[in-house]
């Protein structure tokens, strides 16, 4: 049996990783191309600067931050945010680089995030999409949201992680 071993470098590679100082310029050029889409329309959990970047690649507490990575390049950008402020439902959302959306990488992304807050302990997990972002809760509804509530031109959705949310497709 010959057994083959490929190397492949960096660059060409496809993660989902937390946040770190090294990711600095990678998240704070991410922020600058969605502020450049206008998507801080339907996306604004945060303000996107580089001193945000700075923050959030720094950060330590209870909430989660994470990027989907080829290489140096941020591909997505995913949070789990509340466990701070004591909440025991997250709060999730992310967002994907524009030249990237349509490819299956939300729901890769929004798998994986899931999964962190399963290995968390979370049973269920919450998410905001703007009125106006279909594209978003179509996904969010096959992956097992459920839209009850709209407030301030948002639904919410929930997700109950033992039961109904998906796991990515491959």
């Amino acid at each position: 049996m010959l057994l083959q071993l490929y190397y492949y470098p960096p660059e060409d590679r496809l993660e989902f990783r937390g946040l770190s100082p090294q990711d600095v310029e990678a998240l704070a050029d991410f922020f600058d191309t969605l502020v450049k889409s206008g998507a801080e329309e339907f996306f604004h959990p945060h303000p996107f600067t580089r001193r945000e970047a700075e923050s959030k690649c720094n950060y330590a507490g209870k909430d989660l931050y994470y990027v989907l990575a080829g290489g140096k390049r941020i591909v997505g950008y995913g949070m789990l945010r509340g466990w701070d402020e004591g909440h025991e439902i997250p709060s999730l959302g992310i967002a994907i680089h524009p030249d990237f959306r349509g490819r299956g990488y939300g729901r890769l992304l929004m798998g994986n995030l899931h999964a962190a807050a399963r290995w968390r302990g979370a049973r269920v997990i919450r998410l905001k999409v703007e009125r106006g972002n279909d594209p978003a809760r179509k996904l969010y509804e096959t992956l097992g949201y459920h839209f009850d509530v709209e407030r301030n031109n948002e639904f919410v959705g929930l997700c109950d992680l033992v039961k109904q949310c998906e796991a990515p497709r491959s």
